[in-house]
């Protein structure tokens, strides 16, 4: 994996121009390594690792059971990248990690919060897609084959934690935040694993993964730049709570001569 260092915002948007068409995820530390929500819940409160497919299995049966109650069209739950989906998109760890195809959304969720040096992960997603990488160890395990939107291939392929393989996609149908956010999802077919040592079992001529860090002093210019583009907690997440998430920013971002000065004040 390649990693550049940015010098400034600028070098950003002239990077990830080169990187057309691959999926971008930002996270907050730039030490952290590209994990599902699942695998860090599990790593923290179930140390027993032969447990973990069990545990899983048993968190989607309960949602599935109680999830209904809340659902216009509950059959959506029979279908499990869309179940999945559903889970993570009200908060339950899933193995599913959110990317997107925006590298300045995925800027946005990296720098949001961040209190020191943050990162985005490029992932070179047309290698995957046109079969120009694959598992080493089984290379006829192509994103086709393995596809999790077909009839049992979540089961056949992922839920089995045996195929140190990749998924990038998104479901047959999305709602509106994923939408909103240009943003599909990476499924791996184990989940003791992150992301990169996944990758590295997998035979290519292309550079699959990119890391990009964000330097804390780069932070402001470039939350400036994101908020020109309107890319907002109100503009990615749809309704009152984005809006609501959206004014910490607000609280931060000052134009230029639009501070009055208080009467008083030395500055």
């Amino acid at each position: 994996m390649q990693t550049t260092v940015l010098t400034d915002w600028q070098q950003f948007m002239a990077l990830t121009t080169q990187l057309d068409g691959w999926a971008f995820r930002g996270q907050q530390n730039a030490q952290w390594h590209l994990e599902s929500s699942l695998t860090r819940y599990m790593r923290d409160y179930v140390g027993d690792r032969l447990q973990w497919r069990q545990r899983e299995e048993r968190a989607i049966r309960v949602f599935r059971r109680k999830a209904h109650n809340f659902l216009a069209h509950p059959d959506l739950l029979k279908d499990d990248l869309r179940c999945l989906a559903l889970m993570q998109h009200h908060g339950a760890p899933t193995r599913l990690l959110d990317f997107t195809k925006s590298p300045f959304v995925a800027a946005f969720f990296a720098l949001e919060r961040a209190t020191g040096d943050a990162a985005v992960y490029a992932l070179n997603t047309p290698a995957l897609w046109n079969s120009r990488a694959l598992p080493k160890a089984n290379p006829t395990l192509t994103r086709d084959v393995i596809d999790p939107r077909a009839h049992d291939n979540f089961e056949r392929y992922f839920f089995s934690n045996t195929n140190e393989i990749l998924w990038s996609g998104e479901p047959t149908e999305m709602d509106d935040r994923l939408v909103a956010q240009s943003g599909t999802f990476v499924v791996p077919g184990v989940i003791d694993k992150p992301l990169q040592a996944i990758l590295e079992g997998y035979e290519s001529h292309e550079e699959l993964l990119h890391k990009i860090v964000l330097p804390e002093r780069i932070r402001m210019d470039a939350m400036k730049w994101l908020y020109r583009m309107n890319i907002t907690n109100a503009s990615l997440f749809p309704g009152l709570d984005g809006l609501a998430r959206s004014i910490a920013v607000e609280l931060e971002i000052v134009w230029s001569g639009m501070v009055v000065p208080i009467a008083g004040s030395t500055n």
